[in-house]
């Protein structure tokens, strides 16, 4: 069963609140025939955009498949959350890497921000990015870890934007019942994400990208130059860039045994009355919880709460998203048990091990960048930069992504998934215990 196509159909955006809301692009033709370039892009999410953006802008031929339409995948369907550092804290990396590293990863995640920030500017991407994201606990316990770790933020990595929340500050901000505390970080940011991945496009046809849509790739022939097979067409180029994250599929096993794909889900709930928005969100920013499975949610510009809760670890997505969502949406507001639900869809996103990105060149001038486990708005696009310098020469930044220890899932690809599940339903049980 292959992931491009277990849910949705051939070069059709699912039905998401975001698709009903962005400006779409005009369908991409198909690449028929074969074609020559500097560097072929596999996969336009935001680390195939923003690495052919930043190519065409130095002057190289870029060509970027998909095998469906410009942001389909995840870079068109998740959070919109633009968070600050890495997917893992700073205490870990440090723990991971040792300090002198450590540090390296929170200033590339810094510029993450703002290289993502940068680009909505330059371009004039309509988005609506907006500032803040709480992080929200549910134990007195959690909130001193959250207390604390912000304070080691401010001490040690001069990160003065995030500012501890007791309950009153965080009622203040998010009255469920269920959130004691947390800490608020106005660097961060939120933004439609359908949208961001479609003004990259625009950006990137303006640069002189050729971008060919429902063109998948079936193969890859590492020679020099590599050639790119697509089921109508092929691609000759010396550089090939792999942007898949969890629609990778088999092009490459190096890359497919650290990133395994999963899906998670999102809601939006019909408009909200101001009574309503009063009794859910009090300020403009999105919340993410201490949960392992984590509940993310925040307001769309038209007054809806976006829930995004639950995952699945299978091929398919379940039959009623509505009530997959649902049940952790009405676990932190009893008073939306009933809401009406305008849209519910799934999405397949790359994890890894340590749920930190998987950097790497796979031969001779074939580069990979993916697995950004939930935390990729900033970091994907952020990766696409950082492929474009190391393809130019200048591989400072992606050489020290690249150090970060990221070993393949046990079981191989046969139990890689079941172990996962097993794994996952533990902590889900730890979620409920509050452990």
């Amino acid at each position: 069963m292959n992931l491009l196509y277990s849910n949705d159909k051939q070069g059709q955006y699912p039905e998401s609140w975001y698709a009903a809301t962005a400006e779409m692009l005009e369908p991409f033709a198909p690449l028929r025939g074969e074609t020559k370039a500097d560097v072929c892009v596999v996969g336009a999410g935001y680390t195939g955009l923003s690495a052919a953006l930043h190519l065409a802008e130095q002057g190289y031929d870029v060509v970027l498949l998909d095998a469906h339409r410009v942001g389909f995948g995840a870079s068109g369907r998740n959070g919109g959350q633009l968070g600050s550092g890495q997917r893992m804290g700073q205490d870990g990396l440090e723990s991971l890497l040792g300090k002198e590293d450590a540090h390296k990863m929170w200033l590339l995640a810094e510029e993450a921000k703002q290289v993502t920030k940068g680009l909505i500017e330059k371009h004039d991407i309509d988005c609506h990015l907006k500032p803040g994201i709480a992080h929200a606990c549910f134990s007195a316990r959690e909130v001193r870890h959250e207390h604390e770790y912000a304070a080691y933020l401010q001490s040690e990595y001069g990160y003065d934007a995030i500012e501890p929340l007791d309950r009153d500050q965080m009622q203040a901000i998010c009255p469920s019942p269920k959130y004691v505390g947390g800490s608020l970080d106005m660097s961060a940011g939120h933004l439609h994400p359908l949208a961001y991945a479609l003004g990259l496009a625009r950006a990137c046809v303006a640069a002189g990208v050729r971008i060919y849509e429902n063109s998948a790739v079936q193969g890859l022939e590492k020679r020099s130059p590599n050639v790119v097979q697509t089921d109508k067409g092929r691609v000759v180029a010396e550089h090939v860039v792999l942007a898949c994250n969890g629609y990778l599929g088999n092009l490459d096993r190096k890359v497919a045994a650290r990133v395994m794909p999963i899906n998670n889900y999102i809601a939006a709930t019909r408009p909200l009355s101001d009574e309503e928005l009063d009794g859910v969100l009090r300020r403009d920013v999105a919340i993410a919880d201490s949960k392992f499975v984590i509940n993310y949610f925040r307001l769309s510009h038209d007054k809806r709460l976006l829930f995004g809760g639950g995952e699945t670890y299978g091929y398919r997505f379940p039959d009623d998203i509505s009530a997959v969502v649902r049940k952790p949406m009405v676990e932190i507001y009893p008073q939306l048990r009933d809401i009406e639900i305008d849209y519910a869809w799934g999405g397949t996103l790359g994890i890894t091990m340590k749920r930190m990105p998987f950097f790497a060149r796979l031969g001779s001038g074939i580069i990979s960048a993916s697995g950004y486990s939930g935390h990729g708005v900033g970091t994907a696009t952020h990766a696409g930069m950082l492929v474009a310098q190391a393809i130019a020469g200048q591989s400072e930044g992606f050489d020290t992504m690249a150090r970060v220890p990221t070993p393949s899932f046990p079981g191989g690809a046969g139990l890689r998934t079941p172990l996962l599940a097993l794994a996952m339903t533990w902590f889900s049980l730890r979620d409920r215990l509050g452990v």
